[in-house]
């Protein structure tokens, strides 16, 4: 079986993945992000990834690779006008790639690749030819789409629910940095509200099936201030995010039905939600390697145009 090459450069981090064998092999390096900042400029993510797409491909087998496709990701999200900068760095590399080899280049977007690659993880790709609902939570996004066959697509998604405001990983990421952790905080976050025994009654806030965020910062900065420890402003943050989660599929729940549902992003790495999400609905996860920012659905979603996989 020949092999599959994906490519994605997003504003957290450069990723590329060699499909073979059925096996996902990756290379990842997130963006540097100077101590007390969340983010990164997209100019600035376009020279950290100029920087270090080379280091990251160097990392793959290539020596005895034989490439049928090359896949990367594009844009944000599979909607008219959808466009980051940062993406360029990752398409010029895979455009190159495809020419070198003389092999197809497939395009697609990073949300598709989010949703591919926790499918891919999860076995679970034969949702691919039915519809299905997923989350894709991280930095960036806090969206649930409807995901339906499409056959130039191979999946097409469209928006029902998402965050007015602040998206969780945002949250997520802005609570660490006010409780001095690193950025991006996520893991060490989900540590800090482990050590807390304390379970919190959160009403989320909705219209419809769409959330808003953008209270948990606010109210995270007013237990700090008075003085609350931070293991439990952490375990805060977190059941917030999982209540506002809650409540949306709920909602779809009751608008969709019983479609499956799959979880993906950065911000679904974290145990605290997944155990939750899982229990209650019986959701499908990507393991914590597919869930941040990665190169693996471009690579096995061009492995399906490709024909490698089917």
């Amino acid at each position: 079986m020949p092999d599959v090459l994906g490519i994605d450069t997003s504003n957290y981090t450069t990723s590329a993945a060699l499909l073979r064998n059925g096996r996902i092999i990756q290379g990842k390096k997130l963006l540097p992000v100077r101590p007390g900042e969340t983010g990164l400029r997209q100019s600035d993510a376009v020279f950290h990834h100029v920087r270090q797409l080379p280091e990251v491909m160097d990392s793959l087998p290539f020596s005895d690779a034989e490439i049928a496709a090359v896949g990367a990701s594009d844009r944000p999200r599979s909607a008219k006008g959808s466009y980051m900068p940062c993406f360029l760095a990752g398409v010029c590399a895979a455009k190159a790639a495809s020419l070198a080899r003389g092999v197809p280049l497939f395009l697609f977007s990073h949300q598709q690749g989010h949703i591919a690659a926790a499918l891919y993880s999860a076995g679970k790709l034969e949702l691919l030819r039915r519809s299905f609902l997923a989350f894709h939570v991280s930095g960036g996004t806090t969206e649930a789409v409807l995901a339906q066959p499409d056959e130039d697509e191979i999946f097409a998604t469209r928006i029902v629910a998402r965050s007015l405001d602040l998206k969780a990983g945002q949250a997520v990421d802005r609570v660490g940095v006010m409780l001095g952790l690193r950025f991006p905080a996520g893991p060490e976050l989900e540590k800090l509200a482990a050590r807390s025994q304390t379970s919190f009654r959160i009403r989320p806030c909705l219209k419809g099936c769409d959330c808003s965020l953008s209270g948990i910062e606010n109210r995270c900065s007013a237990m700090l201030e008075k003085g609350a420890p931070k293991e439990e402003i952490a375990a805060f943050c977190l059941q917030s995010v999982l209540a506002a989660l809650d409540g949306m599929t709920s909602g779809l729940r009751r608008e969709y039905g019983n479609l499956p549902l799959v979880f993906a992003g950065g911000v679904m790495s974290d145990g605290i939600l997944r155990r939750a999400l899982t229990e209650k609905y019986g959701a499908c996860f990507a393991e914590p390697a597919f869930s941040a920012d990665n190169a693996a659905g471009a690579a096995v979603l061009a492995a399906i145009r490709e024909g490698v996989i089917i």
